[in-house]
């Protein structure tokens, strides 16, 4: 039989016992091999980076996996779910950095790069037995005993292998371009990282800078407007990047654009400014004279003087010839000159851009195609170069100095402050700068149609992420930047020759063998100095070693040796459809193997231009289809004021306390249902305990009820006869209502809406709790032998727990396993020992009655807006009434009233109900004094109404005596129950009730009303007098009387 159930719990205890009871009977391995040959439902596990303690974020991502795998395997499905660590990458270094103080790469170089990437690969496991601990306390099932590991040479084997692959179809390239750089970091940033580390409202310089009109330059001659003689001309330029300008070898306009030439005075006499006729404006405010107007056309090909001479400061010019950078001649063969460009704006700055090609993708671009000289006087740590008087400063700290250079100079139009939305390293936080330079791209541009028709295929929650966050991300893709000048990261596999650069890339260690296996592929080694064949089967393919392989160049006499890139870590995790199962060297079937692709993937919305898209992007362009079926993107956690978590506002919470206090369940169930998944959750730890009170509390307080009172009458479930169909209206009605929550739970569940699945089941939870078992406590009160109505209610109530437990399980998955484990396990022999391995509910249409549902749905509400009324008119609940009005909104509903009044009757302690038309004058006056409010509650007479929505309660105040001596007996009744729970009784304990009171009080209590407060209290005596020693007692007052009442448990 079932094991006794207080109604006191421990949840965090509860989840130890399951715990060791899923180990015990190794329940989770059971779940994939009790299911071979069964349809296969996989899921990607996106790594997580053991370097560091998890926090709620990971919680929230690790719970939305759980619930769809669990609710899979409770289906019918083998669900395939490995782990995975993220080893690699910027974030791993930069910890290994701070740990050793080290603050640059040379720094690295000096500790030796060896070492420093064997603290990286010590570090990314520093923290696995948090990660383990919060995993397994929280109930996510993965497969940790055979994770994937990204540092593995498996793992990286399988990145060279779709490296080459790309080779050979032309998509890997090296190139120059305008690349986000972090100079911190020194190296590049892809796109989807530059996404993560935008920063709004930065404050940047907004500088108006004047270029000297010099000489004709390419144009016959100088436009009549800005040739004055001795009066000086100049171009005016914008730009928020002061430090950019000593790199300015061109000025672009809109050559369709009017451009207006002003004359301004100032001390030193007058000088004359060309910009955009449109800007003129917004950007002089002095005194002036229009002097004429020139077509942008006519400024095409104009000579200005450099704001800084390359030469003079000791800068490296080169020139851009037929695409390609060239080195120039010196000081004679740089020549700034204005040209034309289609992405001048006339919206703000002066229609006059700044042109400086190492700076800048779309500058480089038009570098190119214009054949502009290049400067670069800024190295890749963003150091200014050379002789300038700002030289070896940071180029932001080189701000200030350049703007008080050209004030002085004479070329500072005018200065503000600028904010806008700017990137920042997503690790370091450290401002970007664009800097022109050689990386290694992926051509992903070449398949941004069948990205964009990809991404049509897969499933998003929500689903606005499809054509907005990530289908926009899709269809302004650009090339993606995988090479990063770095140490702790998969080693790019491209071998280039020294004396004819002559590139190949090796897709495996096969390969590498290959090369190497003839006599005179010899390689000198880090350790030793000497020539000697490399055993690649042992070689760790990590930097420095794999940076010792060399091998003769087949195009000449030259030695091949490694380039000194590793791959964006990002690539890495976009790898781990093929490279977990290291394909194509092993698993070479994925597809048929049910490993590719993924039904469903979750993480954070963030990585829709991280992991999410470099999942795509790499099966698009290996298979030519998209790597995940269904994902859901989850939104941030706030805490409860709604702000971002971070340390420096202190306002993280810490996922293990929370476990220690709430247990796991409450913390999954709130980060269920507090909000759809794609949107901000509030959290804190009070948050989590009122879920925990309204859901799991009530829950169990009706589990604690049925088992209390099950035992006193030794109800065995095989009891339930065959064939049997309730016959009690409130069973029909609330296994109606179980069933349509089974067909709804189940269509949420295969729709990936957990949220809304939780929400629907926390109604019922309600509506069990609140409605049935509150209605039927009598029906379990009575001592009658045999009593088939009261069976009816135990097979109903234990088919209610049974069959929520299971469709809890996947959201609630301890709970559901305690409640499972006494009511079904106990009793029957032949049930899979958890409810995980048990079969997902299937609801049975026969016993849903579409109309009995809407009939006590609306007996519900006429019940809370009959309350509402009470409340309002200070009637207190346990006071009987004489009746109520009640106009429904629907005049088919008035059969539905009737059908249920003996339910209103009793909610709202009421004697007689009666229906009212449309016409009555009842209703007609409280619409009157609601004066249009659609919701609100009045007095007419002596009645108070409740108004909602188009219904109407109205309770009748007058209170007779023998309707008060009733209400005197109530309310006794509830002054004992109080006592019971204050001397800790069990619900089901009979106990021995004394009272000592004045006359009215004892009158009510041995007159009329005496069976009906013994039955209400279980009280097997109630007797006036002075109660025997170790009763629990109190005085109360009832109605401004003091009467002493004591009881005792039998």
């Amino acid at each position: 039989m079932f094991s006794p159930v207080s109604s006191r719990v421990s949840f965090p205890e509860l989840d130890s016992r399951v715990l060791q009871h899923w180990k015990e009977r190794d329940v989770f391995r059971r779940a994939g091999t009790e299911r071979e040959g069964a349809p296969r439902f996989m899921l990607y596990d996106g790594p997580p980076t053991a370097n560091g303690s998890p926090g709620i974020h990971h919680v929230l991502a690790r719970i939305f996996k759980d619930v769809m795998c669990r609710y899979k395997t409770m289906k019918g499905y083998q669900v395939l779910r490995k782990g995975g660590w993220d080893t690699h990458g910027l974030p791993v270094e930069l910890g290994i950095e701070q740990e050793l103080g080290l603050t640059s790469k040379r720094d690295i170089e000096e500790y030796g790069i060896e070492e420093f990437n064997q603290k990286c690969k010590e570090s990314v496991f520093r923290y696995v037995r948090e990660w383990e601990e919060m995993t397994d306390r929280i109930g996510f099932w993965v497969d940790m005993d055979d994770p994937y590991v990204t540092l593995e040479n498996d793992y990286i084997e399988t990145g060279w292998w779709i490296l080459k692959t790309l080779w050979d179809r032309g998509l890997l390239y090296q190139g120059m371009r305008g690349t986000p750089h972090c100079p911190r970091c020194v190296t590049s940033l892809s796109s989807h990282e530059l996404a993560l580390g935008y920063q709004e409202d930065t404050p940047d310089p907004s500088v108006f800078v004047k270029f000297r009109v010099e000489s004709a330059g390419m144009r016959p001659s100088i436009p009549e407007a800005l040739d004055a003689g001795d009066t000086p001309a100049y171009l005016l330029a914008w730009t928020t990047t002061p430090w950019t300008l000593p790199g300015n070898t061109a000025l672009a306009v809109d050559a369709d654009a009017e451009y207006s030439v002003v004359e301004l005075e100032n001390e030193d006499g007058s000088e004359r400014i060309a910009l955009a006729s449109a800007l003129v404006e917004s950007n002089i405010s002095g005194e002036h004279r229009l002097v004429g107007t020139i077509p942008g056309s006519d400024l095409v090909g104009l000579g200005y003087s450099p704001l800084y001479s390359p030469a003079r400061y000791g800068s490296r010019i080169s020139r851009f010839d037929s695409g390609v950078l060239a080195s120039a001649d010196g000081a004679g063969d740089f020549a700034p000159r204005v040209v034309a460009a289609d992405f001048v704006s006339m919206e703000d700055g002066t229609g006059i851009v700044h042109i400086a090609p190492a700076f800048g993708d779309e500058d480089l671009g038009l570098g190119r195609e214009k054949g502009l000289n290049f400067v670069q006087p800024v190295d890749l740590q963003g150091m200014v170069t050379g002789d300038y008087p700002f030289a070896g400063k940071f180029v932001k700290d080189a701000d200030p100095e350049i703007m008080d250079d050209l004030n002085e100079r004479g070329l500072l139009h005018h200065r503000d402050i600028y904010r806008h939305t700017y990137p920042f390293c997503w690790r370091c936080d450290t401002p970007l700068l664009y800097y022109a330079k050689s990386s290694w791209y992926i051509r992903t541009t070449a398949l941004k149609d069948e990205l964009v028709d990809g991404n049509s295929r897969i499933n998003w929650y929500p689903e606005h992420i499809q054509e907005g966050r990530f289908g926009e991300w899709l269809r302004n893709n650009v090339d993606w930047a995988i090479s990063r000048e770095r140490y702790w990261g998969t080693p790019i596999p491209i071998w280039q020759c020294d004396s004819c650069s002559n590139q190949v890339c090796i897709g495996g260690r096969e390969e590498l063998k290959e090369r190497l296996g003839r006599p005179d592929a010899l390689t000198p080694t880090l350790s030793q100095g000497e020539r000697e064949i490399i055993d690649v089967d042992g070689l760790d393919l990590h930097r420095p070693y794999v940076d010792e392989v060399t091998f003769p160049c087949d195009q000449c006499d030259g030695t091949m040796s490694r380039v000194p890139e590793v791959m964006d870590c990002w690539f890495d995790s976009g790898a781990m459809p093929f490279a977990q199962a290291h394909y194509p060297f092993e698993n070479s079937e994925i597809e048929r193997e049910g490993l590719f692709p993924a039904d469903y993937i979750c993480e954070a919305v963030d990585q829709t231009r991280g992991w999410f898209y470099s999942l795509h992007a790499l099966s698009t362009l290996l298979k030519g289809e998209p790597s995940y079926k269904n994902v859901i993107c989850l939104g941030l956690i706030l805490d409860e004021r709604g702000r971002k978590m971070s340390k420096r506002v202190g306002n993280i919470v810490e996922p293990l306390p929370l476990l220690d206090e709430h247990g796991a369940d409450a913390l999954r169930w709130y980060l269920f249902t507090a909000s759809q998944p794609g949107e901000a959750r509030r959290f804190s730890s009070r948050l989590v305990n009122q879920t925990l009170r309204q859901v799991l509390l009530t829950l169990w307080n009706i589990y604690s009820f049925f088992v209390g009172y099950a035992a006193i009458d030794k109800f065995d479930p095989s009891q339930k006869p065959g064939g049997w169909k309730p016959e009690n209206e409130l069973d029909r009605w609330v296994l109606s209502e179980l069933n349509e929550l089974v067909a709804e739970v189940d269509r949420c569940m295969e729709n990936y809406d957990p949220t809304n699945a939780g929400r629907r089941i926390q109604e019922f939870v309600d509506r069990l709790s609140n409605w049935y078992v509150r209605r039927s406590r009598r029906r379990f009160w009575r001592s009658d032998e045999g009593d088939a109505d009261k069976l009816s209610g135990y097979v109903t109530l234990h088919t209610c727990l049974v069959t929520v437990a299971k469709l809890m399980a996947p959201l609630a998955p301890f709970v559901s396993e305690e409640i499972y484990q006494n009511l079904v396990c106990s009793v029957d022999p032949d049930a899979p020992d958890s409810v995980h391995l048990a079969a997902f509910p299937v609801a049975d249409a026969s016993l849903v009655d579409e109309g009995l549902m809407e009939a006590t749905r609306l007996a519900m509400r006429i019940s809370s807006m009959g309350r509402a009324a009470r409340s309002k008119s200070g009637l207190k609940v346990r006071q009987p009434l004489a009746s109520a009005a009640i106009r429904t909104r629907a005049p088919s509903e008035r059969a539905y009233v009737e059908q249920v009044r003996p339910q209103i009757l009793d909610e709202l302690n009421i004697k007689d109900i009666e229906l009212l038309d449309e016409e009555s004058t009842l209703y007609r006056q409280a619409q009157e004094e609601a004066s249009g409010e659609p919701e609100t509650t009045v007095t007419v007479g002596h009645y108070t109404a409740s108004l909602e929505a188009g219904y109407m309660v109205a309770v009748n105040g007058e209170i007779t005596p023998a309707l008060a001596e009733e209400g005197l007996a109530r309310e006794l009744v509830h002054r004992i129950q109080g006592l019971r729970r204050a001397a800790n009784f069990e619900v089901t304990d009979h106990i021995e009730t004394w009272y000592d009171g004045p006359d009215e009080l004892a009158g009510v209590m041995r007159g009329n009303f005496s069976a009906y407060i013994r039955e209400e209290t279980l009280s097997d005596l109630l007797e006036a007098g002075v109660p025997p020693e170790g009763a629990k007692s109190e005085t109360a007052k009832v109605e401004g009387q003091e009467i002493t009442l004591a009881v005792r448990r039998v």
